[in-house]
């Protein structure tokens, strides 16, 4: 096996990093790079998979050859065909002239196709006929055509999942998988980050005519603590806001952290992170409704409890409150009293726990039953949310069950079951 020199090619191609993991992505592309094997380069969005891509072409023997990178998720669905195979005038509306296809403008080259994930099934087809016999057929013609192009394409979504979920040729996946490369996300490479960080504000400093701006030691740490959902992509533009927005050039962690984004912890992105722990695992927005609606009941139901039990004088008041604890998130104590965080007097009035005495005396002809009464009127049922998604789905398509059931996320027998089940008729 040839020796590669890891840090020759990591300056030939501008690759900042010693991360073990970084190193060992190069190593593969390299070694597989004077071969005429396809490749699959899976990665999180930013990380920096075209710079693998480039790695590839230029070492291999196509490196005279023409290179081309294509993301198939920013062509239109119409148009990929078009686009990558070509066109015969006349073929479809707007086909003034013939057109010739990157495939076959980019011969004895090399193709980067990017969000592999995202072409549809039609176009996964050809591009399959194209890997295994070198044929592509033009739009509007009937003629095949051969071409010699390496295929490398990259996805930041599993691919397997989709294959499952039948958005993806299960044999064009292991087609394009014959070599697999993997770019760790920023969060996994240490040190790196901050070696990426002087890169950018060297880089920075040179294109605004400033003094580079340098970190304090507690704002490097604050720095290799975030998680960079972005990776280097949302890394470079902090650089370049920091650069551009701060006179002082030395940066603490303080001020950094005003350019960070805070963590979210809203519903939606809880149930991502939780998803991206597990593949197989994934949410969709109804998923994401009925939790929240599954939330709100249990918090009402524990709320409506916990006021009772204060007013009736069943247990001690700060006792109560301790222990329904995670019901009042987001409150702090003033002067003895709960109120709501980022409270605007001026438009609400603040809401104090507990329920003081003379409170007390104007629920005291009140009955119990009264309290549990009002959630009734608010129907949480699952069957009427999903009856309700399903009446709303057959409107937006005009009652077509097919495209209504992929809106829904279900096939189309599983709608017709649930359309007998709820009596709709559509």
């Amino acid at each position: 096996m040839r020796n590669i020199d890891i840090q020759s090619i990591k300056q030939r191609f501008g690759i900042i990093g010693n991360s073990p993991l970084l190193n060992h992505a190069i190593q593969v592309a390299a070694q597989v790079a004077p071969t005429e094997m396809t490749v699959l380069i899976t990665g999180e969005s930013g990380s920096g998979k075209e710079s693998f891509s480039k790695i590839i072409h230029q070492l291999s023997p196509r490196k005279h050859g023409q290179f081309i990178a294509i993301n198939c998720g920013a062509i239109p669905e119409g148009t990929i065909d078009s686009e990558l195979f070509g066109h015969e005038k006349g073929s479809f509306t707007g086909a003034h002239d013939t057109r010739k296809g990157y495939f076959e403008v980019t011969d004895g080259g090399t193709i980067f196709l990017d969000e592999i994930g995202e072409m549809p099934l039609g176009t996964q087809a050809r591009l399959l006929r194209v890997l295994e016999n070198g044929e592509f057929i033009k739009v509007g013609s009937s003629k095949v055509q051969k071409t010699d192009v390496r295929v490398v394409a990259a996805t930041n979504v599993n691919l397997l999942n989709a294959v499952e979920k039948g958005r993806f040729r299960e044999d064009l996946y292991y087609r394009l998988n014959t070599v697999p490369i993997t770019v760790p996300p920023l969060r996994e490479r240490g040190d790196d980050i901050y070696l990426l960080f002087r890169k950018f504000a060297a880089d920075f400093s040179e294109k605004y005519k400033v003094k580079p701006i340098t970190l304090t030691a507690d704002a490097v740490q604050e720095l290799l603590a975030f998680r960079f959902p972005g990776n280097i992509r949302q890394l470079k533009n902090i650089v370049e806001q920091i650069s551009v927005l701060e006179y002082d050039r030395e940066i603490d962690a303080n001020k950094l952290r005003h350019y960070l984004p805070r963590e979210q912890s809203n519903l939606p992105a809880v149930l991502s992170k939780e998803a991206s722990a597990s593949s197989d695992q994934h949410f969709s927005e109804r998923d994401i409704l009925y939790k929240v609606l599954f939330d709100m009941r249990r918090d009402v139901s524990e709320l409506k409890k916990l006021v009772f039990e204060i007013m009736t004088n069943q247990h001690n008041e700060q006792e109560l409150i301790k222990e329904h604890g995670h019901l009042f998130d987001g409150i702090e104590t003033i002067n003895g009293r709960t109120t709501y965080q980022h409270q605007e007097p001026k438009q609400h009035e603040a809401f104090y726990l507990p329920v003081q005495h003379a409170q007390m005396h104007e629920y005291e002809d009140q009955k119990v039953e009264d309290i549990p009464h009002e959630t009734e009127e608010e129907s949480l049922s699952l069957e009427d949310k999903e009856k309700e998604l399903i009446l709303k789905a057959l409107k937006k398509h005009n009652n077509k069950r097919k495209y209504a059931a992929q809106d829904l996320g279900i096939s189309e027998r599983t709608l017709y079951r649930k359309l007998k089940q709820y009596d709709i008729e559509d």
